[in-house]
C-alpha cells in the first residue's frame, strides 16, 4: 500500500494506483485522478462514476458489457469517454478496486 495525494487529500492506494478505501474518495480526488489519466470530466463521465460506485457498494462484479446494458452509456460511449482501457480508467477515477474482469 502506498499513500498518494490527489486534490490535496492523502489517500491509500495499492501498487497499481487503485484506491483501497472508497470512503476517502470525493469529487476532487476523482477529478485529480482523471487529470492524471488525461480525461476532462463532464456530466456523462460523473454519471458513469456514480454508477460504478453504486455497483461496487452493492458488490456487483463489473464488466464492460454490464456497463453497456446499464442505461447510463452504451459501450461505444464508454470507450469514447474513457479511451484506452475504459473500465480500468473509470474504476480508478471512481476510487474503486480494479474489476476482476480487467487484465
Amino acid at each position: 500500500m502506498t499513500e498518494r495525494i490527489y486534490g490535496g487529500i492523502c489517500v491509500m492506494c495499492n501498487d497499481q494506483g487503485y484506491m483501497t478505501q472508497l470512503d476517502q474518495w470525493n469529487k476532487e480526488v476523482g477529478s485529480a485522478i482523471a487529470q492524471e489519466e488525461g480525461i476532462e470530466m463532464g456530466d456523462k463521465h460523473w454519471q458513469v462514476i456514480d454508477y460504478l460506485q453504486e455497483q461496487c457498494r452493492n458488490e456487483v462484479p463489473l464488466t464492460i458489457r454490464k456497463i453497456g446494458k446499464s442505461g447510463v452509456v452504451t459501450i461505444k460511449e464508454f470507450y469514447t469517454l474513457f479511451p484506452n482501457g475504459p473500465l480500468k480508467k473509470a474504476s480508478r477515477i471512481a476510487g474503486i478496486p480494479k474489476p476482476v474482469s480487467c487484465i
